[in-house]
């Protein structure tokens, strides 16, 4: 039963981090505001987790775990697999216009801490890395000659697509990185 509560604790926590840092940034989520909005004392916070960046890593774990399931099933949706390439788009686009779309959690937690030694900067890594490696088996998948160089440029449409959504305010970004992704596959 203690453990039970004590999951249901710390899950409760790193989802309200989550969801904070997503919102405002990391630096401007402080302990205060996670204690306040999730409830848990600040001595059982840092029961769980040493350190402010610890638990936001932890947290950023949580979103890749979750983010990348479901951008995999959604992108898994199509019949082919040149479809399921271009379906990422898809994914992308349906996520740009959730009321909450505040650009790639990653990319925004690599540009906030400067040092690429962190736990924070790692997580963000992680998460490209296997996004980089899911794209790499759909353009196996496909038959691509180079199936890396093939996911590196999908990596590179796609985090250019979430940005230009995030600060030009194109929604549609997804639109015109898929339009150059059919364009990669046909040459």
């Amino acid at each position: 039963m203690e453990n039970t509560v004590a999951n249901e604790t710390r899950d409760k926590l790193l989802a309200v981090t989550e969801r904070l840092i997503y919102a405002g940034g990391i630096c401007a989520t402080g302990m205060d505001l996670i204690v306040k909005s999730s409830g848990v004392a600040r001595k059982t916070i840092y029961r769980y987790f040493r350190t402010k960046d610890e638990l936001v890593a932890e947290a950023l774990s949580k979103r890749d775990e979750r983010w990348m399931r479901w951008f995999i099933a959604a992108s898994n949706k199509a019949d082919t697999a040149a479809g399921r390439l271009l379906a990422t788009f898809d994914a992308l686009e349906e996520w740009f216009f959730t009321p909450d779309f505040r650009g790639c959690a990653f990319i925004n937690a690599a540009g906030e801490i400067g040092d690429a030694s962190t736990p924070i900067r790692a997580v963000a890594k992680e998460h490209k890395v296997k996004l980089r490696n899911f794209l790499r088996e759909l353009a196996e998948e496909y038959g691509a000659d180079d199936p890396d160089e093939l996911a590196r440029q999908f990596l590179i449409l796609i985090d250019g697509a979430i940005t230009v959504a995030l600060v030009m305010g194109n929604r549609e970004a997804a639109r015109d990185a898929k339009k150059l992704a059919s364009k990669l596959l046909r040459s």
